[in-house]
């Protein structure tokens, strides 16, 4: 799946959407250079889980945990780490063994020790706005995607494969 989104307002209503797809699980891995909109994402998927607070990105603490309606979102910011190991200082392993929302900004930086996303994201620069690229890695990643596919708040930014907005 495909979408344009072609402001900050758009993408943290993605965010939304893609939180309530996710229906309070889940493992998330979030792509893209600095300044796609990771962290803005992040905000909405926060959102939809009931979160009306700030977000920051936890790139010094590597990990910031809410605990909202119900539902655990642990927002992991793996900018800054240094060998992957260091996640198991923080007690990553358990946090991702947990039933919770897992948000993974720079996934790549703890490649060989993560466990495989239910959805990868990737946040590319497109003008002005963003394009994401969504790919499903598992059963629950799948039925995310199917429950995006039929949002009617969706609809005018889902892109067809030669990079069109769909009809």
């Amino acid at each position: 799946m495909q979408l344009r989104l072609d402001d900050e307002e758009r993408q943290v209503a993605f965010g939304e959407c893609l939180g309530r797809a996710l229906e309070g699980h889940g493992r998330v891995h979030l792509a893209g250079e600095l300044g796609a909109g990771k962290t803005t994402l992040t905000r909405g998927i926060l959102r939809a889980c009931g979160h009306r607070g700030a977000v920051k990105s936890p790139t010094y603490t590597l990990v910031e945990p809410y605990e909202l309606e119900g539902v655990r979102v642990y927002h992991f910011d793996l900018y800054r780490l240094g060998d992957p190991e260091e996640l198991e200082f923080i007690g990553g392993r358990d946090l991702l063994a947990e039933e919770a929302l897992c948000v993974i900004e720079w996934p790549e930086r703890g490649e060989g020790w993560l466990p495989a996303p239910d959805l990868e994201v990737v946040l590319r620069l497109a003008g002005s706005g963003r394009e994401a690229t969504l790919v499903a890695g598992s059963e629950h990643g799948r039925a995310v995607l199917a429950r995006l596919a039929v949002m009617p708040a969706l609809a005018g930014w889902l892109l067809d494969r030669k990079g069109e907005t769909a009809q």
